[in-house]
């Protein structure tokens, strides 16, 4: 559920408050669900939040691939032998993936 309300915010580019982000997603998920799941949100620091009357409006904190680049970061730095870990990753990468991959890390790619 936290991606589809992020998919929202990020469509909308601009501040959304628990109830247009329940509109936006066209949910039978009540209004209050949708709050703490924002508010889950905030605390996880994927979204932030401005004052909208007496509530809050909310705002991601980066797009969609940042915030998978931060997942995957997050994830890491959980492991102890992390070349394994990259390792087991890179060798199940599409052949595309891991030619962009290399152009990344060759400092070829954007």
């Amino acid at each position: 559920m936290e991606s589809t309300i992020l998919a929202a915010l990020w469509a909308a580019g601009t501040p959304l408050t628990p109830g247009q982000v329940q509109r936006e997603i066209g949910t039978e998920l009540a209004r209050t669900t949708v709050t703490t799941i924002l508010s889950r949100l905030y605390e996880k620091g994927s979204v932030t939040r401005s004052r909208a009357g007496r509530g809050f409006a909310y705002t991601p904190t980066e797009d969609a691939a940042g915030l998978t680049a931060r997942r995957m970061h997050s994830e890491l730095r959980k492991e102890h032998d992390r070349g394994t870990v990259l390792a087991r990753f890179v060798s199940q990468l599409t052949d595309e993936d891991e030619q962009l991959l290399r152009e990344l890390l060759d400092g070829d790619a954007r």
